[in-house]
């Protein structure tokens, strides 16, 4: 299935539904994973102005979840355009999706769908460094994990004596520079700013809303818990399960991109060239598509080849380039 069939499938929603229907799908292939970042901001300016303004829409969304400023952004763009925005999840929408599911007034979730925790992690210029390979990479720090070992020092551990506390802190900077724990802190204090914002069109009770913000930065306990419809609407969001038969559409929309971005498929520059010496590739790494808008594809494109490179010992052996010759969004249709 290609967009023109997963098109005829959102006319049939938007019609059933009384709704406009934007799909925004961020590829969590091993190996060309992507996420919600700020180049995809103008794609849904464009979606949205070719909709106009209408009573409800449906964004249909599957990610693993990115930057928290362009969820943020994201949702209030959308916002502007209609009176209702409820959001569909076939399957996930972690961190930064959940962040942006929290702004919908309703969260449709089928029976494998998953939220997750929103406490973010700061990739900074200074940030701790790790061998990879042979080079060095910066790591991103997790705000809660630093808070985590914070208050294991205070709690767990029993420091009290402020000497002790501050050689903690001491050591801590030894190890994350001082810029990016001021960056730590901030990024804490501004995540639940705007989780309480988001949440003020679904949750009315205050008290409830701030349970949802402690479970959701903290109490869930690592960044990888995940967190299924029963549970989401035990906690006070507001989700609706869908019907047999939207079920059944949900999924059928999921297979078909899941199929275009080729997800449970780890990507393998060896696989990919086979037996040839080289070969030209174009990898489909997310989607931003609508009824009216057409669809827009992130796109990795280039040129794979076999080399002779001199290995640790210095023989020869076999390595792959990697050519890339265009990667960015690109309307396909």
């Amino acid at each position: 299935m290609n967009f023109a069939a997963r098109k005829r499938i959102y006319t049939a929603i938007e019609r059933e539904r009384e709704t406009k229907v934007i799909t925004f799908v961020t590829s969590d292939r091993v190996g060309v994973e992507t996420q919600i970042a700020p180049d995809c901001v103008d794609l849904f300016v464009d979606l949205l102005d070719r909709l106009g303004p209408t009573k409800r829409i449906s964004l249909l969304l599957h990610t693993n979840g990115g930057h928290t400023s362009v969820a943020w952004r994201l949702v209030n763009l959308i916002r502007t355009f209609c009176d209702e925005l409820e959001v569909l999840i076939p399957l996930k929408a972690l961190s930064a999706g959940t962040l942006l599911s929290l702004g919908a007034h309703k969260i449709v979730m089928t029976k494998q769908a998953a939220l997750g925790p929103i406490d973010p992690s700061v990739n900074h210029p200074l940030g701790p460094q790790v061998p990879y390979g042979n080079q060095i990479a910066r790591v991103p720090v997790s705000v809660e994990a630093v808070k985590g070992y914070l208050d294991a020092a205070r709690k767990d551990l029993g420091v009290i004596d402020q000497g002790a506390l501050a050689q903690v802190i001491i050591d801590l900077s030894n190890k994350v520079h001082p810029l990016v724990l001021g960056e730590i802190f901030r990024s804490r204090a501004q995540i639940r700013f705007l989780a309480e914002k988001l949440l003020a069109g679904q949750v009315n009770d205050t008290e409830q809303a701030q349970k949802i913000i402690d479970f959701l930065c903290a109490d869930s306990g690592s960044h990888d818990y995940t967190m299924n419809r029963r549970e989401a609407e035990s906690l006070g969001l507001k989700i609706e399960k869908p019907t047999q038969e939207f079920y059944e559409t949900l999924r059928k929309i999921h297979l078909s991109y899941a199929e275009e971005l080729k997800i449970i498929e780890p990507y393998s520059p060896q696989v990919l060239l086979g037996a040839n010496q080289a070969t030209n590739y174009s990898l489909v790494r997310g989607l931003v598509e609508s009824t009216k808008g057409g669809c827009y594809a992130f796109l990795s494109e280039g040129t794979l080849a076999k080399v002779m490179v001199p290995g640790p010992t210095g023989a020869m052996v076999e390595s792959v380039t990697d050519q890339r010759t265009f990667e960015g969004w690109r309307k396909i249709v």
